[in-house]
């Protein structure tokens, strides 16, 4: 079998779409748990200012993304396919954050062919530098531009602020089985 190049998102997709609502919650007196957070845009949730938004994420994101738990099952499944494949991880982080990052990464005991934080939503244009066949995501808009302009299938991680309806190229799950599943299934085909 011919060595797929995957590419990941890392936020609510590796890590636990929850990793960010004990701090919303302390930080802004709420209750929230992940079925209130029905948008990916918290500030409505919230009800603050996208600048307060900012301010409050440069003063706490070093602080989560260390301690962000990693998603149900991921690990096993990926090193599974680090086996067989490359992991390429193209995150909307801001590149500061890459030894934060690297050091979750080794914490978490999880591979990586490559890391690249390129600290905006849009991933097409690295999508295309990488060649990757494959990506998993978590945010609705990424998923779709990601399935429509680079042609390929992409993994959505099904979560209250991402059920909107999506092109046929993005593939709906609930958790890493699953994404394992449809990945065994593509992989198959292929041959």
């Amino acid at each position: 079998m011919n060595k797929k190049r995957f590419g990941l998102d890392i936020d609510g997709t590796v890590t636990c779409p929850t990793s960010f609502i004990p701090y919303l919650n302390e930080s802004f007196e709420k209750n929230l748990s992940l079925d209130d957070i029905t948008e990916y845009n918290l500030t409505t949730i919230l009800g603050i200012s996208e600048q307060e938004f900012w301010k409050w994420m440069i003063n706490n994101e070093e602080k989560i993304y260390a301690n962000c738990p990693k998603s149900s099952g991921v690990e096993h499944i990926l090193n599974s396919w680090e086996k067989k494949h490359e992991l390429y991880y193209i995150s909307a982080r801001g590149d500061h954050l890459l030894d934060i990052t690297y050091k979750w990464f080794k914490q978490h005991q999880l591979p990586y062919e490559h890391i690249e934080l390129i600290g905006r939503h849009n991933k097409i244009e690295t999508i295309v530098k990488h060649n990757i066949e494959i990506f998993f995501e978590d945010k609705h808009d990424n998923a779709c531009e990601i399935s429509e302009e680079c042609n390929i299938p992409v993994i959505l991680f099904d979560t209250p602020y991402n059920r909107m309806a999506v092109p046929k190229n993005v593939i709906r799950v609930k958790d890493w089985k699953e994404a394992n599943n449809w990945v065994n299934e593509w992989l198959e085909k292929a041959l």
